[in-house]
């Protein structure tokens, strides 16, 4: 398992994790925000009239409300990466990295209109009356191949067929086995429930909830965010607050670090530009999942006459989901200090590296080696053979690099009880003879402990803890809820709906299991499925950005007949287009 591991991570390293894939997806948020002049700025105003239902008809066809469709839209997108990708984005790339996040929003607003825009107008209206829709329907109808001879070459079919295929697997490794899992271990380590115990629970909510399909999943989801939105944002304000003397510097430190990257502080060993850029952007764009094509599926089956209107919802959703949230989460990091600091833990195995001398971080010119190593990469021997370890302490003079610092007071134990004996290394990685070998000392904390570890350094003290956990296991539970119905119609648009009762039972089984198991490699995979979707996706707004242009334009145009006392009619009418 370990070798198909080491294969998916190396392919993401092409994909998803290689720069080409960061440049196409800013390059086309870019595009569009300077092809349609800024949309997302200009009819933001509007996409607040549109989900507060202003101009909704009750002839409007379609399953769920505008609200509804926002609602279970961002259920996918807020998740635990709110928590722990922020936090993990800062401890990479330092504060600037919190920018580039929020820059990457702005951008993805504007894709996330035109991908909503483009997929609604192309959805199906089935059999039964329901709607099924997303970019694999606008693909299979407008992205064929039309010969000088007339023949019509199914290429919108097969990229359809290929997307929808790539979203089922996504609907696991993002949206089922990874958010159970953060859940069950949230849960276990502050409440000491057993993991089997929150699976077994949790998945029966999830059965009752997706069998009743987008309705029941939208009337849950309507409901659920705005809760859990207000939940976390009055646990994260506390923090804030608690810390409003560092406010100010923090603000201050987001912007100032923007173009010339950020100098070891503390424990943190520092971030050039560039990488704080590649995280910054890495994160935002995965947390609000601009461009991937999940959220138009839910937002086509919206109640909407046609489709930009759609598309104006959903320029909200990156705002709510970064440009809020992951700002909450990113200044009670900063303002809490504690992205600097070397805090006890129990190390996890990724995250440790041993290197092939004692390095001292009071003797400049040997921190610098160790900053270089860290921050730009540069080769530093690392150790390979046995580690000699005498009642928990290390005797062989190596040093211990624990997520991006150089470990402190550290010990071995063999669960409770201090290790003594040997342990091998190699290449600087340790390889322990049994799972029950651990380290804990002080180190830099990153990802969901980090967060949790801030929210502690306020008045809310342990308190903080709790809310946290309870955060992941809403957030996470909405994004498991969303994904449940993004895969639905993904495979009914690839079998037909009859298979998809199926296809629930097996969901439902597989987050039930992951409670309790390993899904390091079904993460792996979904980093490489998610740009199976995302590459076709873009391609295909890029090769319609013409109809879509257009179809923004008509809408306008119609709008200003419709609602003449509308403040965008007059300005419509006062600017000749908007």
């Amino acid at each position: 398992m370990q070798k198909i591991n080491d294969f998916l991570v190396m392919l993401d390293g092409y994909l998803a994790g290689h720069p080409w894939f960061v440049i196409l997806l800013l390059g086309t948020g870019i595009f569009f925000t300077f092809y349609l002049r800024f949309p997302q700025f200009r009819y933001f105003r509007h996409a607040i009239d549109v989900v507060r239902g202003k101009y909704d008809h009750h002839l409007d066809v379609g399953d769920t409300s505008h609200f509804q469709a926002l609602a279970t839209a961002l259920s996918g997108t807020v998740g635990t990466g709110n928590i722990a990708g922020v936090a993990l984005a800062i401890h990479l790339g330092g504060p600037a990295a919190l920018f580039w996040m929020l820059m990457t929003a702005a951008i993805g607003m504007c894709t996330k209109l035109v991908e909503v825009a483009i997929s609604h107008k192309y959805r199906d209206i089935l059999p039964d009356g329901s709607v099924s829709g997303g970019p694999m329907y606008y693909m299979k109808k407008r992205l064929n191949i039309k010969t000088k001879s007339g023949k019509v070459i199914k290429t919108g079919a097969v990229i359809g067929a290929f997307f929808a295929a790539a979203t089922v697997l996504s609907s696991f490794g993002t949206g089922s086995l990874p958010q159970i899992n953060s859940i069950s271990n949230s849960i276990f380590t502050t409440f000491g429930v057993r993991h089997v115990i929150t699976g077994a629970i949790l998945s029966v909510l999830l059965a009752l909830i997706i069998i009743g399909g987008i309705k029941r999943i939208a009337k849950v989801t309507e409901k659920l965010i705005p809760g859990m939105a207000i939940f976390y944002f009055l646990g994260a304000i506390f923090v804030i607050i608690t810390n409003y003397e560092n406010i100010i510097p923090s603000l201050i430190s987001i912007v100032s670090t923007v173009f010339t990257g950020t100098a070891a502080v503390g424990g943190f060993m520092g971030a050039s530009v560039a990488f704080a850029i590649n995280r910054g952007v890495n994160r935002g764009l995965f947390s609000n999942e601009s461009g991937q094509g999940s959220a138009p599926i839910a937002h086509s089956s919206a109640r909407a006459p046609e489709p930009v209107s759609e598309g104006m919802v959903a320029i909200l959703e990156p705002f709510i989901d970064t440009i809020i949230i992951c700002m909450l989460t990113g200044l009670t990091v900063l303002a809490s200090g504690v992205w600097t600091e070397k805090i006890e833990n129990k190390f996890q195995s990724a995250d440790m590296i041993f290197l092939d001398q004692v390095y001292d971080e009071n003797i400049p010119d040997q921190k610098q080696m160790v900053v270089d190593f860290i921050r730009n990469g540069k080769a530093l021997p690392l150790f390979s053979g046995q580690l000699e370890i005498e009642y928990g302490k290390m005797m062989t003079p190596v040093s211990l690099i624990c997520s991006r610092s150089i470990a402190e007071d550290f010990t071995f134990y063999n669960n409770s009880d201090l290790f003594s004996g040997k342990i091998d290394v190699i290449e600087g990685k340790w390889q322990p003879q049994s799972a029950s070998l651990n380290v804990v000392g002080k180190s830099l904390m990153h990802s969901a402990p980090l967060t949790t570890i801030a929210f502690e350094r306020s008045i809310l003290g342990k308190m903080g803890r709790y809310i946290v956990s309870i955060s992941i296991l809403l957030f996470a539970f909405s994004t498991a809820i969303s994904w449940a119905y993004y895969g639905d119609r993904a495979l009914t648009y690839l079998v037909g709906p009859k298979y998809v009762i199926y296809y629930r039972v097996v969901y439902v089984a597989a987050f039930f299991i992951a409670s309790f198991t390993d899904t390091t490699i079904v993460w792996s995979l979904s980093y490489i499925t998610i740009a199976f979707m995302t590459v076709p996706n873009l391609i295909g707004l890029w090769i319609l950005r013409k109809e879509i242009k257009s179809s923004i334009a008509e809408y306008w145009a119609v709008f200003s007949v419709k609602y003449p006392e509308d403040r965008m009619s007059k300005k419509y009418r006062k600017k000749g287009r908007l």
